[in-house]
């Protein structure tokens, strides 16, 4: 079972200069929770959701893909709004957001993975909230952490005063995910390839650096690889990140690497296991990419597409 916490909110996606804008339920890791759950995986949400028609339509849409929605204490709240301004299908956002979830209790014992991040880990008063929780399942270290940066610059201040949070919860982490773009921000006097490195010194076993149309490098302790991106007929880019994040923990599922006891396995991960993973991250953020707005594939829509995949390969042994 994978338990992710994090904001569920609405985009209104309208194209830069238009005055139309469409309503499309959103936020990173509820787009998260939908594409494990449309890869047939169970899974929990753990969000904010107010009592009203936004709230309605973001659970209805959720529920819908068998994601278990549990919105919080939502009375006298608000959904939350992305406002995103499309150009050439590249998305950038104005965010309209409440994000406050209470005391978390322990995960349940059947989960085997807890995902989080984006604004959850960075506005408050819920970001503490869900790093207490961080914090203490690390202890108990039961469930594999994920964790994607998913930074938002307009919501963050400087990288200086963002990076220590960032990496606080990188140290708590099995999986990390995060895009160049992110990197770029945080780190812009250096590789991506360099902060990768140390994110996995700072304790994270895996640590996985998207680069849109360039591919995907991964870092693990005894092994580097760079794999490369897959073609696409680009519609936008909006969701594509989080489905990348679906499928990569799905992935690692499905390779029996999930789970507190699975740590060490994990972080030996083989050459083989990790270049199919990540191929199919990738492939099932293609499919996300070839249609509007953040809508990631079934199981059975990856086993098609997979078919007509050609394979490659390329990593630099440590």
């Amino acid at each position: 079972m994978f338990v992710v916490v994090g904001e569920a909110l609405v985009d209104l996606v309208g194209q830069r200069g238009s005055r139309t804008l469409v309503a499309h339920p959103g936020g990173s890791p509820a787009n998260v929770a939908l594409g494990l759950a449309r890869l047939g995986d169970q899974v929990s949400l753990l969000t904010h959701l107010g009592q009203d028609s936004f709230g309605e339509m973001v659970s209805a849409h959720l529920r819908a893909s068998g994601v278990q929605v549990d919105g919080g204490p939502g009375a006298g709240a608000k959904t939350s709004l992305a406002v995103a301004s499309l150009a050439a299908g590249v998305a950038t956002y104005d965010f309209r957001i409440e994000w406050d979830v209470g005391e978390l209790a322990p995960l349940p014992v059947e989960a085997r993975c807890v995902h989080t991040g984006s604004l959850a880990t960075a506005l408050q008063p819920g970001a503490a909230q869900v790093t207490d929780l961080l914090e203490r399942e690390r202890e108990r270290g039961r469930a594999t952490i994920s964790y994607d940066p998913n930074v938002r610059p307009a919501l963050l201040g400087s990288p200086e005063e963002a990076r220590p949070g960032i990496e606080h919860l990188v140290s708590l982490s099995d999986v990390v995910k995060v895009s160049d773009e992110d990197l770029h921000w945080l780190y812009p006097d250096r590789r991506d390839v360099d902060v990768a490195r140390d994110w996995l010194a700072l304790g994270a076993p895996l640590v996985v650096v998207t680069r849109g149309g360039a591919g995907v490098f991964a870092v693990t302790a005894g092994l580097e690889l760079d794999r490369p991106a897959t073609p696409i007929d680009l519609v936008d880019t909006v969701g594509a990140g989080d489905s990348f994040t679906a499928g990569l923990l799905d992935g690692l599922g499905r390779a029996d690497l999930l789970g507190g006891a699975r740590r060490e396995a994990l972080a030996g991960i083989d050459e083989s296991s990790l270049v199919s993973v990540l191929d199919e991250a990738s492939l099932i953020a293609s499919i996300t990419c070839s249609r509007p707005g953040a809508d990631p594939p079934t199981w059975a829509e990856v086993e098609t597409a997979r078919a007509a995949r050609p394979s490659t390969r390329r990593s630099v042994p440590r």
